[in-house]
């Protein structure tokens, strides 16, 4: 582990060599607050110089396990500022949107030490969305295991998903975008477009939806989804909420149901990038499911989570959310029976592409910026 303070002047042309070395810009002993503009709130940076750190998970109560979508992956240490670089990590396809993506640590991590991921993976001359799982070993990442390569190779560098959840009977969850094929995500016979259930060691439960038809994968939760890029699953309710991207307008927060379609190409809020005319057929149609929330203009979502800490506790029950356009931290207040009712803004002075978000073990947020940096998000009193 190498750990630093302030980086020097002489060696600022080494910056990109330092970051492969697992050498971040990092945060003084005591973090660095940062200007945001709402008195109620304290925001601390903790690290800074990392790529775009797609996803993060807490491995112990001071120890953050970070992926960059480059394709590294490393262990931050809140107390002391070090960071290690992981090794054991695959090849990943890091073009566009694809790369190393999320990470959680999984239902029973105290027990077996499970760890997952999804990475888009080298396939046919392009990237497929893998979810896949390890166990960590000091600064190596061991008995590795690829779960699902979904059928979802295509050239496209968009569009890849692809956040992780997990239920309370052992099921595993996790988004797999379009690939920029919008047709696909009606077509039950590949994984585009979906979002996939799977039982913790990869295999297919006999109670998914479309398990006994021949023609749709077995793996398939719900499809019609265009680009799921948050998830979280409500384990009072026993409810699993994403949130995807839109074309120009239309994101959406959906309550996902098993074998339900949501509509995507031929339903849609949203609008063509190059006209303003509205995507598909309309708004809706009978068998395909409306979402609980839509965004227009588009706020591009980067994450979801349900709040369920102690440090705001007027936020349980809330759902949150990265927005990478517009540039903030989103709440989104629920009903009893999950209708969004309220909606906050949070963090818009801050200006940042909000990507991951993490719950720590004192409640407070962690968010991961598009810049590289790890912020913690904390009540100011």
């Amino acid at each position: 582990m190498i750990k630093v303070r302030h980086l020097p002047p002489s060696l600022r042309p080494l910056l990109p060599v330092l970051l492969l070395l697992g050498v971040g810009t990092l945060s003084a002993a005591a973090p660095q607050v940062v200007d945001q503009g709402n008195p109620a709130l304290r925001v601390e940076q903790l690290f800074s110089g990392l790529g775009v750190p797609w996803g993060m998970t807490f491995v112990a109560p001071s120890r953050l396990l970070v992926t960059e979508r480059s394709g590294a992956a490393r262990l931050l240490d809140l107390e002391s500022g070090t960071v290690t670089v992981l090794r054991g990590l695959p090849k990943v396809w890091a073009e566009g949107q694809g790369g190393l993506l999320d990470v959680t640590t999984g239902p029973d991590f105290e027990r077996d030490g499970w760890i997952y991921f999804t990475y888009s993976k080298p396939r046919d001359g392009g990237g497929a969305t893998t979810l896949a799982r390890a166990r960590l070993d000091g600064d190596r990442l061991t008995d590795w295991q690829d779960l699902l390569v979904t059928d979802s190779a295509t050239s496209s560098r968009q569009h890849f998903g692809s956040r992780i959840a997990f239920d309370l009977d052992g099921h595993v969850y996790f988004g797999v975008g379009d690939r920029g094929d919008r047709d696909a995500a009606q077509d039950r016979s590949n994984h585009q477009g979906t979002i996939l259930r799977l039982d913790l060691d990869g295999t297919v439960p006999a109670d998914n939806p479309f398990v006994a038809d021949g023609t749709a994968r077995g793996e398939i939760w719900s499809y019609g989804h265009r680009n799921p890029q948050g998830m979280a699953y409500d384990p009072e309710h026993r409810r699993l909420w994403s949130i995807e991207h839109g074309p120009r307008g239309g994101d959406e927060i959906n309550l996902v149901e098993p074998g339900r379609n949501y509509g995507w190409p031929v339903i849609s809020y949203g609008k063509e990038y190059w006209a303003p005319i509205a995507v598909g057929e309309g708004t809706s149609k009978p068998g395909m499911e409306q979402p609980r929330k839509v965004y227009i203009p588009s706020i591009a979502p980067g994450s979801l989570l349900l709040y369920r800490g102690d440090a705001f506790p007027g936020w349980r029950g809330n759902l949150m959310s990265g927005a990478l356009k517009l540039r903030h931290l989103n709440r989104i207040v629920l009903s009893p029976d999950g209708e969004a009712i309220a909606e906050e803004r949070l963090l818009e002075d801050l200006d940042e592409r909000i990507r991951a978000l993490a719950v720590g073990p004192e409640g407070y947020i962690y968010l991961s910026t598009d810049s590289g940096r790890i912020l913690r998000l904390r009540p100011a009193s």
